[in-house]
């Protein structure tokens, strides 16, 4: 299973979707908020290769994208080795 971490503000409507989408998908996940935290923007920054906007998503520590670029993974099927295997 892979490690799946979401950078997310509390007033973004594309970090809501990717949340839900990656819920519905029974993808087990780490949420970081950095609404009103700049450390954590910065950290977000640094790992994203100097992307600050959100949602922000990490396999394995590695930057994938935000929204678009996870719907382009659950649309391909890929989406579904990043979920606990039953």
């Amino acid at each position: 299973m892979a490690a799946v971490e979401i950078f997310v503000t509390s007033w973004c409507p594309y970090c809501h979707a990717a949340l839900d989408l990656l819920s519905r998908r029974g993808v087990v996940h780490t949420t970081v908020d950095v609404t009103n935290n700049p450390e954590a923007r910065r950290s977000l920054a640094e790992r994203a290769e100097g992307r600050t906007t959100v949602p922000q998503i990490f396999l394995d520590g590695r930057p994938i994208g935000g929204f678009d670029e996870l719907t382009e993974l659950d649309a391909s099927g890929e989406l579904d080795s990043w979920q606990p295997a039953l």
